[in-house]
């Protein structure tokens, strides 16, 4: 018989995408306001993976992804993707959003991201939001699978959150991981 335990904390992400440097900028200071400092946050990278976005938030939009120094307890994914959706909300110009936040949570063997939207691979957690399992570890590194976002699936990003499950291992136990893996 399996016994019900609670998963240690994870490494709390958040993906944004915007136009301008000033909601983005709004953006950050709202998400530090709530969840605590940054204590990574990677290069602007443009973001030429689908043109989904374009129609709500215009052309030329970039991509950054952060992480929190704060841990965060993993059943709290629905409060923070809701946060985030309030955020947008509060940033948004005419009804449009000038920034896009995704959270997701990292933790030794994975990446969840947060969605509003159901779809195969995509596991219903409470208040509206899902979980979708985006990256796997495995053979020493995060893996995508078929249904992972394409801008998830970069190189210099997987670097980014191996490095972070460095920083999560250490931040749990205090001392570094021996090996890469």
């Amino acid at each position: 018989m399996s016994r019900p335990s609670e998963p240690p904390p994870a490494k709390l992400i958040v993906g944004l995408l915007y136009r301008r440097l000033e909601p983005r900028g709004k953006a950050l200071a709202l998400l530090q306001d709530r969840f605590g400092p940054l204590d990574l946050l990677t290069e602007p990278i443009p973001f030429s993976y689908t043109r989904y976005y374009e129609r709500e938030m215009g052309t030329g939009l970039w991509r950054q992804v952060g992480s929190f120094e704060s841990l965060v307890d993993q059943g709290a994914l629905p409060d923070i993707k809701l946060a985030t959706n309030a955020m947008e909300s509060e940033l948004a110009c005419e009804g449009h959003r000038t920034v896009n936040l995704d959270p997701g949570i990292l933790t030794e063997e994975r990446l969840l991201l947060a969605s509003g939207k159901n779809y195969t691979h995509r596991v219903y957690l409470r208040n509206g939001i899902y979980a979708d399992l985006t990256l796997m570890y495995q053979k020493g590194a995060y893996r995508p699978f078929p249904w992972t976002y394409a801008d998830y699936r970069e190189p210099m990003l997987l670097h980014f959150l191996k490095a972070l499950k460095r920083k999560l291992m250490f931040q749990r136990t205090g001392r570094l991981p021996r090996t890469v893996s």
